[in-house]
């Protein structure tokens, strides 16, 4: 007969545990309820954002279709792990389905890496608006904007078929319990009972590819775009350059962060407890703040939610 560390050697686990905050019962309900609102918030602020950039005549430039592919980035983020975190802060049951795991990691990474390259696009889209100005036109026309998205969803869902594909063939063995939220490949290569050197060496290369890269771009396009704007005479004008990266920037930002610290680390300083938390920022708080973020922002974006909310009000009272 089998030990259960035999078994788990041989076949994969039926299910896994979700720690979250069980350790700490008391901050489950609060928890439930932020996370909620989160929830509703980003899928309402991402939905309103993807619905404007699509139906509004004036939104049709190329920084509006990178906007529109974001906020459909980030909605997909919080339904890949936030429906998932509020049953379990709900139930005594903390438990998903090996499955289920499976498909919460290969998703979450993908649409991670897809991020990372639609961001770096949207910078370029700046640069050349306010670099090339007269040029802007024919450099980001719609065929070059649709490759530059299409090579975004397809680079992501190489680099989160590598993942899968390695992170399967891992043992668990023992006691099948995630400090974490959801489902992460570091949080499933920590848990691994096999020499997971292989697994750490791809996910540093890849992660590094995927986040340093396009951050390295992203900087490049701003320290031309600093430049051409400095040599603006006209303070309003200088003003108004700024005014339209902004709110790029601060996405970046709130994005990149946390992801340098939570992937571009050596495994033998990875902590499963502060690592949940900050996956839990950048899967639920993040997603949530950048379509208010671009909304607040940009009197464009505001406009063209005023026209629909018109419109939609006008058909209501018909």
């Amino acid at each position: 007969m089998k030990s259960d560390n035999q078994s788990f050697l041989g076949d994969p686990p039926k299910h896994f545990i979700l720690l979250g905050v069980s350790d700490r019962p008391w901050l489950e309900l609060p928890l439930f309820v932020v996370l909620l609102v989160f929830y509703v918030l980003a899928v309402l602020g991402n939905m309103a954002i993807i619905l404007v950039s699509r139906l509004d005549p004036q939104l049709q430039s190329p920084m509006y279709l990178f906007l529109s592919h974001l906020s459909f980035l980030d909605l997909c983020y919080t339904a890949t792990t936030a429906p998932q975190m509020l049953v379990n802060l709900g139930s005594s049951r903390k438990t998903i389905s090996y499955g289920g795991c499976t498909v919460q990691y290969a998703i979450f990474h993908w649409l991670g890496c897809t991020e990372c390259i639609v961001l770096a696009a949207m910078a370029l889209d700046r640069y050349v608006a306010i670099c090339e100005p007269l040029r802007y036109a024919v450099v980001m026309h719609r065929a070059l904007c649709q490759r530059l998205v299409a090579v975004a969803w397809l680079s992501g869902f190489g680099n989160s078929l590598v993942q899968v594909v390695l992170t399967v063939q891992l043992p668990f063995c023992g006691r099948q319990v995630l400090n974490n939220f959801f489902c992460e490949v570091p949080a499933m290569i920590k848990l691994s009972c096999a020499d997971t050197a292989a697994n750490d060496a791809t996910l540093a290369v890849l992660v590094a590819f995927f986040v340093l890269v396009p951050l390295a771009l992203i900087l490049l396009s701003y320290g031309f775009i600093i430049r051409a704007v400095l040599r603006i005479r006209s303070s309003r004008g200088r003003r108004k350059a700024f005014g339209t990266c902004s709110s790029h920037l601060l996405v970046v930002s709130l994005f990149y962060l946390p992801a340098i610290y939570m992937y571009l680390q050596p495994p033998s300083s990875y902590s499963q407890e502060q690592g949940k938390f900050i996956s839990l920022f950048y899967s639920i708080i993040t997603p949530t703040l950048n379509p208010f973020i671009y909304t607040l922002r940009n009197k464009d974006v505001k406009g063209a939610l005023r026209r629909l909310l018109a419109k939609l009000w006008g058909l209501f009272r018909r």
